[in-house]
């Protein structure tokens, strides 16, 4: 089983060995701001989709992913955005009530093994998943593994700095790449050049912009909406570059929201990749668009994590 828990909705797939979706379920993540009341009933709905699609038998494991999940600890750990706060014993909680293994991994490492199983990495072993949307998280696979880190942290390219003192980040540092390329940093930059601009835009008939109607202003022509994606890319570029520069990637692979932008932002973020990338590198590392939607890749990497804990149920 593969669990995807998001700010708006956690959703739980039945998912074979070939990455078919059996069975699919959901319900809206905040309406549980208890930590105990949220685990009691995903624990009720995973069971309930069990009974009606094989019986327990049939499941080998869970996998979950969420944001600031550490698969090392099988923690949730300090999450800014979640309501549960402090250090969550997730996978031992689910654990105790469904009496099966089960996984927890950061969000953006279940992504990347959804991209390297069933998507735009397949067969690939060196390679960096990018999730451009709220925030911006990452995985980079080595010799075919996730590097998770010493306390699995790794892959945090969102909080590095590119700009010395520039924006505030929602993480308590300033310049963070994120604070520029993630949602309320493309939306920041898209204001101040309509400030500064002092010309129309089709943007300004936004009462609360968002990237997605950036991007449709850029389908029609704004030259305005236009460069808030080239400057956007500059500093994607700039991050990409910096992160090549250290793993050397055969791809990047993109996902998320805000990739959907597509040349817009990506054309802008190549150019200045290959401006600032080590040169040995220049022309050898792919700029891919994942073809998954958000959804399947997130339930289906959680259905590959589920593959990477040892066996255990109560009930084989």
């Amino acid at each position: 089983m593969g669990v995807n828990i998001s700010l708006d909705n956690t959703t739980s797939a039945i998912v074979d060995v070939r990455g078919n979706v059996l069975a699919q379920d959901s319900f809206p993540t905040q309406e549980h701001p208890s930590i105990n009341e949220f685990v009691a009933f995903l624990s009720e709905r995973l069971i309930n989709l069990m009974e009606d699609n094989g019986g327990y038998d049939t499941i080998r494991s869970v996998g979950i992913g969420v944001m600031s999940g550490n698969f090392v600890k099988g923690c949730i750990e300090h999450s800014p955005s979640l309501p549960w706060k402090g250090e969550v014993p997730l996978a031992s909680m689910m654990r105790d009530r469904l009496g099966m293994a089960v996984a927890v991994g950061n969000n953006a490492h279940v992504r990347a093994l959804g991209e390297r199983t069933f998507g735009s990495a397949h067969g690939m072993s060196d390679f960096i998943v990018v999730t451009l949307g709220p925030g911006l998280g990452s995985c980079f696979f080595s010799n075919g593994k996730p590097h998770l880190g010493s306390n699995g942290f790794s892959g945090e390219i969102g909080h590095v700095c590119v700009k010395p003192e520039g924006r505030q980040c929602g993480c308590g540092s300033k310049g963070c790449l994120e604070a520029y390329c993630a949602e309320e940093g493309i939306v920041k930059t898209a204001k101040k050049l309509m400030a500064n601009a002092g010309k129309e835009t089709l943007m300004s008939k936004y009462e609360d912009l968002t990237p997605k109607d950036i991007t449709d202003c850029c389908e029609q022509g704004d030259e305005l909406a236009q460069q808030v994606y080239a400057i956007t890319g500059q500093m994607l570029g700039i991050g990409m570059a910096n992160y090549a520069s250290v793993v050397n990637p055969e791809a990047i692979i993109f996902t998320g929201g805000i990739s959907k932008a597509g040349h817009w932002l990506l054309d802008s973020a190549r150019q200045t990749f290959e401006e600032n990338v080590f040169h040995n590198l220049r022309g050898k590392v792919k700029f891919l668009q994942s073809t998954l939607t958000d959804v399947e890749r997130s339930v289906l990497g959680a259905s590959a994590l589920a593959w990477e804990v040892k066996e255990y149920s109560l009930f084989k």
